[in-house]
């Protein structure tokens, strides 16, 4: 699975990076590109409630920290789930299908010799 898909802050939107976000937040940002980025932001709902939550946080400081927690947690749980997902999945195992094979042949040659003696 692609990193960037376990980024909490990337999936808000294409044009707006995770970094130029953190900084708005931070209050770190000019008039012109706060502007600009609440303008993209206000194009998708969800990308506008995300950020509603985002300025909701008191400490600015902590939304870094907070981000990477996310990620480390989300990033276990899909880990975690992916690894089900293989130790489920039936392994290539040629002796299973070699032994299916022999049984197979072995129940119609025990047919074909039941056949022939009826027959007779």
């Amino acid at each position: 699975m692609p990193e960037n898909l376990k980024d909490i802050l990337s999936h808000l939107s294409t044009e707006v990076d995770q970094e130029i976000l953190l900084l708005y937040l931070r209050g770190k940002l000019s008039e012109k590109e706060k502007h600009e980025l609440e303008k993209q932001l206000l194009q998708n709902d969800f990308d506008n409630d995300a950020l509603e939550g985002l300025q909701e946080i008191k400490d600015k400081q902590q939304i870094q920290y907070m981000v990477e927690m996310l990620n480390r947690d989300l990033k276990k749980k899909t880990e975690k789930k992916r690894k089900l997902r293989e130790k489920m999945k039936l392994k290539d195992q040629p002796w299973l299908y070699i032994s299916i094979l022999i049984l197979l042949l072995l129940i119609i040659l025990a047919y074909m010799v039941i056949r022939r003696m009826l027959k007779e």
